[in-house]
């Protein structure tokens, strides 16, 4: 079995960090946690489950950092709604669809999935945006169902085929 990490941002719906392991450990789950809370960041709760990975070590070690922990009430995963959807999410469009065989390859397949998810995925909790839009896409005006002169819509695939990104590119003459 191999266990999937994940810290989603959740006013943005961004994947800020993820990692894989087959023996995750309070010291590992902390290591995580260091890489995302820097004092860079501004991040002021971090919301988890009740999982038994989150010893107290884990929650001082998180409170030590800057951050005021929350914890989920007992048998209610709608208080972690956001990120059971991306876990959802995750299964539905990826997993679901491909066999990992091992940790390797299966942090090969998320980190592919994930770049797919933040920048090129549109999401309908935030109006069909994306959590990180790239500045140099082409933001077409709406002409009808024509498309601006001079672009073309480029097809790029994602995961082999399993998802594609479109986007508009201006033909070079």
């Amino acid at each position: 079995m191999v266990y999937v990490f994940v810290v989603l941002e959740i006013g943005t719906r961004r994947i800020v960090h993820w990692n894989v392991t087959e023996h995750p450990t309070a010291d590992w789950t902390i290591q995580q946690f260091r890489t995302v809370i820097t004092p860079e960041t501004s991040h002021r709760f971090v919301l988890h489950d009740r999982d038994g990975i989150y010893a107290a070590g884990v929650d001082l070690a998180i409170a030590s950092m800057g951050c005021r922990v929350l914890t989920t009430p007992v048998r209610a995963p709608q208080a972690n709604a956001f990120c059971e959807r991306l876990i959802g999410t995750m299964r539905r469009e990826c997993l679901d669809w491909l066999i990992p065989l091992n940790e390797r390859h299966l942090r090969l397949v998320l980190r592919e999935w994930v770049a797919h998810y933040n920048p090129g995925r549109p999401h309908a909790s935030l109006g069909s945006g994306i959590p990180d839009p790239s500045p140099e896409w082409i933001r077409p005006v709406p002409v009808g169902h024509h498309l601006p002169e001079r672009c073309r819509v480029v097809g790029t695939p994602i995961l082999g085929g399993l998802h594609h990104e479109y986007q508009l590119e201006v033909e070079s003459r």
